[in-house]
């Protein structure tokens, strides 16, 4: 596991913004993609996301498991567009999310403003990162088994970040909602693994 010094000190090293006010829940939101396999399809729940935020000037500070990967269903078995299955490129994406509901059902944080996804259609259990598309795909943070914990990505993403524990989701949602305060955009940050030293 990660320390919030290190996803602040990686987020720093790739010259993006680091929200260190003292305003309670002023938060980073940063995503960490598991490097250590490569571009196969794992199909499971192997990457990480961080809320680290103040309280009366204290850190605060959460990371839970999640995937920032398309799941077999749509990278594999059946791709939603011609141009192949997203996979969000690393990056800082500013401002793009707000609390809204995925495909109309609950709440989470939804895509607002546009994103860059690599595109990868050759249905190889690789994933691609050579075609970038950029604009408006619902590539959301939210939830997969609305019960209990999810093993397995399968159908639960089509290119979003989801978590794998209801549980685990609800309390970031608790996190966003006081967030909103804050602001009613949130920005989202991608890191690599391999960033964080």
């Amino acid at each position: 596991m990660f320390t919030r010094q290190q996803i602040e000190a990686a987020v720093k090293a790739k010259g993006y913004a680091w929200f260190d006010s003292n305003k309670d829940y002023d938060v980073n939101i940063v995503a960490v993609r598991n490097t250590q396999t490569g571009n196969a399809i794992t199909n499971k729940f192997d990457d990480w996301l961080t809320v680290s935020y103040k309280v009366a000037g204290v850190w605060q500070y959460h990371i839970w498991s999640v995937t920032t990967d398309p799941g077999l269903t749509y990278s594999v078995n059946k791709l939603l567009t011609p141009k192949g299955v997203a996979r969000l490129v690393p990056g800082q994406y500013r401002g793009a999310y707000q609390i809204g509901l995925h495909q109309g059902k609950y709440s989470a944080l939804v895509q607002r403003r546009p994103v860059k996804v690599y595109r990868d259609a050759n249905k190889d259990r690789k994933f691609d990162e050579t075609t970038i598309d950029e604009g408006l795909y619902g590539i959301n943070i939210h939830r997969s088994n609305p019960n209990g914990t999810s093993e397995l990505i399968n159908g639960h993403s089509a290119g979003c970040t989801v978590f794998a524990n209801i549980r685990n989701f609800e309390q970031f949602m608790s996190i966003m909602r006081k967030a909103e305060a804050v602001s009613k955009n949130f920005t989202y940050t991608l890191i690599l693994s391999s960033d964080i030293k």
